[in-house]
Parts: C-alpha cells; structure tokens; sequence
C-alpha cells in the first residue's frame, strides 16, 4: 500500500472518499507527476516542483494548487501570501471533475517555481 493511500485511509467517512477521489483524478490528469507524503500530506510534483496536494481541515478536505491564483479560476479561493489557491469539500458530490481536470490541466501549465522558493528567499519566479 502507497503512504497516499494509507493517508486516505486514515481518513473517516465521507473525506476518505473525497481523499480517494482526488487522488484517483490527479493520478489521471498528471500521469507524469510523482506524488509522495510532504509535510504529512499528499503533494504532486512536477520537476520537483509542487504543483497540488490534499490535506484534511478541521472540517473539510483541502484542495491545494501551489500556483493556482495564476488559473484565474473562480471557484478556486485565495490561499497565503504566494500564488496558492484552494477548494475545499466537505463531501464528495461537490467535487466537479470537469473543473478538476482543467486545474489540474492548468497545474501543468502554469507553474511558479517552490522548489527555489528558499534559496530566492522567498521570491517567486514563474517557470511556465
């Protein structure tokens, strides 16, 4: 069993489900992607780079695109100081995956670069 894996399961009820979904939808769109536990949540990266990743809230799963305030996406909500955007559900039917695979299609192509974030103190440049 993957480390993902044994995160969503760890999960109750409905966000378990919300965890295998995305995890089955990002595994889809972003073949190419390595995926791993980083900082006690799954994370995708291209390149190195993180591009998306889910954690459990108090209340909700989270949704994370490390560069999607550049999607320019409606239903995807502000998240910190850098270029991050979030979603989040609270059950399964919210999550649309026609708007999922165009994030995720997105995280592909617009990226901002986190690997060097430290190493730029903490200015961002854009890779894609």
């Amino acid at each position: 069993m993957s480390d993902i894996q044994s995160y969503n399961n760890a999960q109750k009820g409905e966000d378990q489900e919300i965890c295998n979904i995305l995890e089955a939808e990002i595994n889809r769109s972003l073949p190419e992607a390595e995926s791993k536990i980083w900082h006690a949540h799954p994370v995708w990266f291209l390149e190195g780079n993180p591009v998306v990743g889910y954690s459990k809230l108090k209340n909700c799963i989270r949704l994370l695109f490390w560069s999607g305030q550049s999607f320019e996406e409606d239903n995807l909500q502000k998240e910190g100081k850098f270029k991050a955007a979030e979603a989040r559900y609270t059950s399964p039917e919210q999550i649309n995956k026609a708007d999922l695979a165009r994030w995720l299609n997105k995280a592909r192509d617009i990226q901002w670069d986190y690997k060097n974030i430290v190493k730029r103190k903490g200015v961002l440049e854009r890779l894609k």
